[in-house]
């Protein structure tokens, strides 16, 4: 089933990259951004910026979205409960889920609500976009890497591939996305912790050397070896991978965590150390550096 309308949930970095893509090369019928009624009445007259051009993707409230082709969520993982309310408005027999959302439980709680037959599973990366204020900009549009879960209906990761092309949106499908999904997270452990506690830039946390530097290697590589008792065989070559991405991107440029430090916003630190944390207790592996990120972040929020 061709996908021709597409909603997405959030409005931050990711929800501007990707549905200025989509309106860019298939239309403004193609797409709209929808948020929870008490929500779309905060940002109303709101009118933000991708890269200096006003965005000209539309915003509808819960109360007038009906169901679309494909949802896709690019939200932070702490407004999932508000996420899924609003989705039960767009999501109907035949509509395609995707999560954009960190760490690797989102899909879990979509599926409790909507099942897993029309959900893949995905990660973007590769982004650079800084959103600060209403302005975002970026320069690498980054990839969503997706595939399909043990219960995802067969046909569906190939309708969502179609629209990715017809969108622009570069993508790759993976024929074992859980080994992306827990590099993905190893990455954000490591990079987005350490420029929210540091106030870091890519290019800092890159620097060889720097306390930055080892720092954000050591997070990795305490989420590697999670990720190995949790049976996924996330290696040393990915940890490098993953750092080379890094270095590639804007010196100045900066994750969301750093972002969230910016504009006084809650992380989501759960997603990323506290899940290593959790698992690594379950597994007696011993944690200290996201131990430490972890308790620096509370430290750092709790004073927004």
């Amino acid at each position: 089933m061709a996908i021709e309308r597409v909603a997405i949930l959030g409005r931050g970095a990711v929800g501007l990259l990707y549905g200025s893509l989509i309106e860019k090369n298939l239309g403004p019928q193609a797409v709209e951004y929808v948020m929870d009624d008490a929500r779309f009445a905060r940002h109303a007259g709101e009118l933000p910026t991708v890269n200096g051009e006003p965005c000209r993707v539309r915003t509808v409230p819960a109360s007038e979205a009906t169901p679309v082709d494909l949802v896709i969520l690019a939200i932070k993982a702490p407004g999932m409960p508000e996420a899924l309310d609003t989705m039960e408005r767009l999501v109907g027999p035949r509509t395609a889920i995707a999560s954009l959302v960190n760490g690797v439980t989102s899909e879990e709680r979509i599926a409790e609500r909507f099942g897993w037959e029309r959900t893949v599973l995905s990660v973007a990366q590769g982004m650079d976009a800084v959103f600060i204020g209403s302005d975002m900009t970026y320069s690498h549009p980054g990839e969503i890497r997706f595939g399909a879960a043990p219960g995802t209906a067969a046909g569906v990761v190939a309708d969502v591939a179609d629209l990715y092309a017809r969108a622009g949106i570069p993508y790759v499908v993976e024929t074992d996305i859980r080994h992306r999904m827990w590099t993905k997270l190893m990455l954000n452990v490591g990079i987005n912790q350490v420029c929210m506690v540091y106030g870091g830039t890519y290019g800092s946390a890159s620097e060889p050397g720097s306390e930055q530097n080892r720092c954000f290697v050591a997070a990795m590589r305490e989420a590697l070896a999670v990720a190995r008792a949790e049976g996924v065989d996330v290696t040393e070559a990915d940890l490098s991978q993953m750092a080379a991405l890094i270095a590639s991107l804007d010196p100045e440029g900066m994750p969301s965590m750093a972002q969230d430090r910016i504009n006084g916003k809650p992380t989501e630190v759960e997603e990323f150390s506290g899940t290593v944390i959790r698992l690594a207790e379950r597994h007696g592996l011993l944690v200290p550096t996201n131990r430490w990120l972890y308790e620096r972040i509370r430290e750092l929020e709790a004073g927004f």
